[in-house]
Order: structure tokens, then C-alpha cells, then sequence
């Protein structure tokens, strides 16, 4: 099976009777009014490292693509209110899960972004070629289902933080669906450059908690020993917390954003057909390597310190339950004082609008990969309604699961744990079609990137298993008692 035509009419104009589609320059709405792609370069979609020294700092910035917001979207409203809950509930006991995941989503994301820049073709179309249809179409809708959860809870966060900012003037429930309609906005009328910068400069609220961190002076000798030496409990609540972990950074959502991402770049700087964007040269590759470590790399600092702050701040102080946004706010007080809740809801508020997209978008990406239909963020809504429409019923769902009163700190603790039981049967996919010559040609993964997505994968499977048995296993043992 062939690629989407650029050109393919979309489903809901051709039930509508219009059965000749646009221009392929009026479809694509990433351009400047130059005529230059909005990011990349026309070559290659992608600046290399080579590039990069040459032009400095500035080189740099350009390198930082769909890594650097992959990694910022990885600490979501849903990973801080996970970070957050393991840090009040175990102290610096799960410090060193921010050391040890680093590699893991590093080499999980790099192979996405390979796959998607040696194929020419984003993750959902490279499966359905490989892999029966109805596993693949299993997996993408565990994908739609785990990323709709989180866009509720996430929805639910942005809101939280609203009502936090206003001092509970305003409540969270009138704010979920002005936040849905800002997200779906950007989405549907701002240009995919645009949206790209934005995403940018909302990852700045996330320096917040490294700065806090910094400022509680923790036990530097506590601290150093909880980050090297792993701690391991062999209990519901411990297992079930490292799941949410593990969900919450190497999250499914974030393979097909990836790929999406890459592809999106290259069709950018004017790689319009798959036959120009497959095959990847060994400096773009290594230059998106870099990119896609970088941002790994931020995500775990970040998720580090919101680990150490709420263990330093709100562990220490034996407040091991975080149920409201108030409570998790106060972890920042060292730092902010009074005004704690002001960064925590802008933490919440960024993060959200940043993730919120990237959730959608990539179940949109997915499923219209899986089913062939076209469309992609670089293109008018009018032109590809059926891909703006998996977004936007994605978002009303995401709005109607805030409106049967789940707590909104514990619904993204357990859409994290979702995201770990979803993704060890995609990651079992990919890893195989990562070392598949046929598909990959001389760019098949390496001992290192096998090493550590298999270890990724066992290891997600091992705890996903054992929290499934725990959690059906506890309420047998008390009925039986």
C-alpha cells in the first residue's frame, strides 16, 4: 500500500461531492511569504550538526526540532502531577528513575525518528505495511484510547491551573472548554510554524522546579545515593508508581509524534512525495539524534527535579498524598513564597497547551496513517476536514471526561499508568521493524539502540504485568477474607 497522495481527496469532501482536490500549493500552510519552508532546510528538511558549528549558538537553535518538543510535551500536565505524587509519596526513593529512563526514551524516540526519515513515511503507515492490519489497528486503538484519557486529564490540569491563578473566583469546570477551544484554534487556524514556535517558548515554565529544587538545599548525600542506587518495593502502590513513570516518559503518544514530526519537516523543505524524502543520509541522522537527545535530555531534568522538589518539600514535611493543585502548588513555596501558585498553574497551563496539541494530534496522525487517509498540521482545515475532525472529537471526549467529577491530580497520575500498559505492544512493533532490513536498509538499529529499546520494552511489559495482577489479585485476597 501506497503513501496518501498529497493530492487524494479527503473522505468528507468527496461524501460532499467534491471529488478534485486542491492545489498542493494552496493545501499547505507552512510556508512564509517567501515562499521558504518554515523550518529545515531545502535539502534535507533538517539543518546539520556540520551546519550547526558553522553558524554557532544560532546553528544550535536550529538543530532543536520535533526532539525538543517531544521531550518539553513529555512533562505534561500529566507527568508533573505524576512526578509529583512519587516525590510526595516516596520521597527521593524514585530519584533514580529519572537517570535510568533517560537512555531508554532516548533510544525509543531515536528509532521513531529514524524509522520515519530513512521510510519517508510516518510510523502508522511503516506498520500497516509491515504488520497485520488487525494487530496494528489493536494498537492504535489502545493509542486512541490511552491519548483521550490523557487529553481529559490534561484539559482537567489547564483548567486547575486557571482556577489556581484566579483564587478559585473562577472554577475549573467553566474553564475546561475555553482551554479545549484556544487548543483547538492553534490547531485548526495558526500555520504549523507558528504553532512550533509557540511550543518553543512554553517549555521555559518548566524551569520552575530546577530552580526550586536548587533552592530547598536537599541531603546532598541522600540525594546522590537515591539518584545511583535503585530503590525497589515490592508492593501495589511502589509498582503501580513506577508504571506511571515509566507511562508518562516513554509514552506511546510520543513514537508517532515523533516520526509525524520528521516527515512533516522534510514535506517543509519541499520533499512533497515519499520517493524524495526516503533514504536519510548519515548528517541528517546524526542530526536528528542530537535533537531527539537534547530533548530527552531536558525532559528527565526537568522530571528530576519535580521528583526532588516535592520530596525535599512536601515528602519531608510528611504530606504524602497530593489530591488537589493547591497542594502540589506548595512544593515551589521555597522559592516562590505566596506566589507558589502563580508558576505552578503556569507550569500546569504551559505545559497543557503544549501537550494537549501534540496528544491530538498524534492520534490523528496515527489513525489516518493506519486507515490511509491524508492530511497532516501543515495543511488547511478546509482542505482535510476528516483529520481535523479525528482532532476535534478527540478533544470533545477529552472535555466530557472532565464533567464526570474525577479528581483531576489522580486522573493524570492514572492516565500515566494507562500510557505504561499501552505501549509495551507498540513497542514490541517497533523495536522488530527497527532491525528490519527490508524496511530500514542500511539504517536497521544498532547493538546499543537494540540493547536499550528491548530493555525499554521488557521492562515496561514486566511492570505493566505485575501491577494488572496486583491490582485484580487485591481485591480477590479481601474477598476471600
Amino acid at each position: 500500500m501506497r503513501e496518501p497522495n498529497p493530492g487524494k481527496p479527503d473522505p468528507l469532501l468527496k461524501a460532499v461531492g467534491q471529488a478534485t482536490p486542491p492545489p498542493t500549493r494552496e493545501v499547505v500552510t507552512n510556508q512564509d511569504s517567501s515562499g521558504d519552508s518554515a523550518s529545515g532546510t531545502p535539502e534535507a528538511g533538517r539543518t546539520t550538526l556540520k551546519e550547526a558549528r558553522r553558524k554557532g549558538v544560532l546553528g544550535l537553535l536550529q538543530i532543536l526540532g520535533p526532539g525538543l518538543i517531544t521531550g518539553a510535551s513529555d512533562d505534561d500536565p500529566s507527568g508533573i502531577g505524576t512526578y509529583s505524587q512519587v516525590g510526595a509519596q516516596f520521597g527521593f526513593g524514585m530519584l533514580w528513575t529519572a537517570i535510568f529512563t533517560f537512555p531508554l526514551m532516548a533510544a525509543v524516540q531515536e528509532l521513531c525518528a529514524r524509522i520515519a526519515l530513512q521510510t519517508g513515511v510516518g510510523l502508522g503507515v511503516v506498520l500497516r505495511r509491515k504488520y497485520p492490519n488487525t494487530l496494528v489497528g489493536f494498537c492504535i486503538l489502545l493509542l486512541l484510547v490511552a491519548n483521550t484519557i490523557n487529553i481529559g486529564a490534561d484539559l482537567g490540569a489547564v483548567a486547575a491551573g486557571g482556577e489556581l491563578l484566579t483564587r478559585g473566583f473562577i472554577k475549573e469546570l467553566w474553564l475546561v472548554v475555553p482551554a479545549a477551544g484556544l487548543i483547538l484554534g492553534l490547531q485548526f487556524f495558526v500555520t504549523y510554524a507558528r504553532i512550533f514556535s509557540i511550543f518553543k517558548w512554553l517549555t521555559v515554565a518548566l524551569f520552575a522546579y530546577v530552580i526550586t529544587g536548587l533552592v530547598v538545599h536537599p541531603p546532598v548525600a541522600e540525594v546522590v545515593r537515591a539518584t545511583v542506587i535503585p530503590h525497589i518495593e515490592f508492593s501495589t502502590a511502589f509498582l503501580t508508581a513506577l508504571v506511571a513513570v515509566l507511562g508518562t516518559t516513554i509514552s506511546p503518544y510520543l513514537f508517532f509524534w515523533q516520526a509525524s514530526s520528521e516527515v512533516d519537516e522534510m514535506r517543509a523543505a519541499g520533499l512533497r512525495t515519499e520517493a524524495q524524502r526516503r533514504g536519510v543520509r548519515q548528517q541528517e541522522l546524526n542530526a536528528a539524534r542530537t535533537d531527539v537527545l537534547l530533548g530527552m535530555f531536558f525532559s528527565n531534568v526537568v522530571m528530576y527535579f519535580i521528583i526532588l522538589t516535592t520530596a525535599a518539600t512536601l515528602n519531608a514535611h510528611h504530606k504524602t498524598d497530593i489530591s488537589s493543585a493547591q497542594q502540589a502548588a506548595s512544593s515551589l513555596e521555597p522559592f516562590a513564597g505566596h506566589y507558589a501558585f502563580i508558576l505552578f498553574a503556569v507550569g500546569l497551563i504551559g505545559t497543557g497547551l503544549l501537550a494537549i496539541p501534540i496528544l491530538s494530534g498524534s492520534a490523528a496522525y496515527a489513525l489516518k496513517e493506519f486507515l490511509g487517509l491524508p492530511g497532516t498540521l501543515a495543511e488547511k482545515p478546509r482542505h482535510r476536514p476528516t483529520f481535523y475532525a479525528i482532532l476535534l472529537l478527540a478533544t470533545i471526549v477529552g472535555v466530557a471526561i472532565n464533567f464526570v467529577h474525577i479528581d483531576p491530580v489522580k486522573a493524570l497520575f492514572w492516565s500515566a499508568v494507562i500510557n505504561g500498559v499501552v505501549a509495551p505492544p507498540l513497542l514490541v512493533l517497533i523495536m522488530v521493524l527497527g532491525a528490519d532490513r527490508s524496511v530500514m536498509k542500511e539504517r536497521t538499529s544498532g547493538w546499543l539502540s537494540r540493547t536499550l529499546g528491548w530493555a525499554a520494552t521488557i521492562l515496561m511489559s514486566i511492570a505493566a504485568v505485575a501491577v494488572i495482577v496486583l491490582q485484580l489479585a487485591v481485591p480477590l485476597l479481601h474477598i476471600k477474607m
